[in-house]
């Protein structure tokens, strides 16, 4: 198209836009060629649910988007076509199964590790050492328990 050189065409300011839209236009071939080649059966074997889901509404969407951009090539206002709705349609399907995908992947919540997370980050040696010895000084000193008397002692 415009990597042929000839402008006389259309104006010079659109040639890079077009140039890129050519390339774009190869690229997006080239990947449905790919995928058209493969069996679509075979294809879906290897595939577990979702990712056949994520699958069909890509390909759903690819050939909505593909419709759109040959409607406004037409000259027809796609905004006012039914396929804003088909489009608005499998975007919320899409988004459902971005929704089931990110809550595989959220964390559980292990219940027995965070509750000895917690114990041991609340754990002070130093604390609890100190209260072994007064407990065992205690313990030996049986005197220590009983209220002192206000009397002074005699010597």
């Amino acid at each position: 198209m415009a990597a042929d050189g000839n402008t006389e065409d259309y104006p010079y300011e659109i040639d890079e836009q077009l140039t890129g839209f050519d390339s774009s236009v190869s690229n997006v071939k080239a990947m449905l060629e790919k995928l058209i080649s493969m069996p679509r059966n075979e294809l879906q074997q290897k595939l577990d649910p979702l990712e056949q889901a994520k699958l069909d509404l890509m390909s759903a969407y690819t050939l909505n988007s593909l419709f759109w951009m040959y409607l406004v090539t037409r000259g027809v206002n796609p905004r006012e076509h039914g396929i804003k709705q088909e489009l608005e349609r499998i975007r919320t399907y899409m988004n459902k199964v971005k929704e089931i995908t990110d809550k595989k992947k959220a964390a559980r919540l292990d219940k027995g590790a965070a509750a000895r997370f917690v114990r041991n980050a609340l754990y002070e040696p130093d604390e609890k050492d100190s209260r072994k010895k007064v407990a065992s000084k205690k313990a030996a000193d049986p005197t220590s328990d009983a209220p002192r008397s206000k009397l002074p002692r005699h010597r």
